[in-house]
């Protein structure tokens, strides 16, 4: 974390990219989602802690995968004052567990796609070394030498 990050009451978009390695277009893409929602000093943006906070759970949602959906529903229930503690990390816990479980089926569907491509590929090898073999067999006989039609015998 950059000195004194949090002892800072407002933040510029440069300094918020510079801090979380994104680029300023990035976090005026929370901004349009309504993730983010900073103050003007004049022309220039200007985000306090709460901005910070929530472009900091984004991040961490879109680092997990999640739905940008999903990343809005998270913060805006850690937005609710009056929710309760243990609802919120009910609903964090059930985020977390469907995205785990869909992440496993695409490994699993992954793995599927991987074996048949493997059983695929093992099957054309072996199909062009059959061709390669019985064209280099062809090859072979027609340089052994072929008895001429006159020297036949009867």
């Amino acid at each position: 974390m950059p000195r004194g990050a949090m002892s800072q009451a407002t933040w510029t978009i440069s300094e918020l990219a510079r801090e979380f390695g994104v680029t300023p277009r990035t976090i005026r893409f929370y901004e349009d989602q309504g993730i983010v929602s900073p103050g003007r000093s004049g022309r220039n943006r200007v985000y306090a802690a709460r901005d910070r906070t929530r472009l900091k759970l984004a991040l961490r949602g879109r680092r997990l995968g999640l739905q940008l959906a999903e990343i809005v529903s998270l913060i805006n229930l850690y937005d609710r004052s009056h929710a309760s503690t243990t609802a919120q990390l009910r609903h964090y816990a059930e985020v977390l567990d469907a995205h785990r479980q869909k992440l496993e089926q695409q490994r699993r569907d992954l793995d599927e796609t991987l074996k048949e491509l493997r059983r695929q590929q093992a099957d054309c090898a072996a199909l062009l070394r059959s061709r390669e073999d019985a064209a280099r067999t062809d090859a072979a006989g027609a340089d052994a030498p072929h008895p001429h039609p006159m020297h036949e015998s009867p």
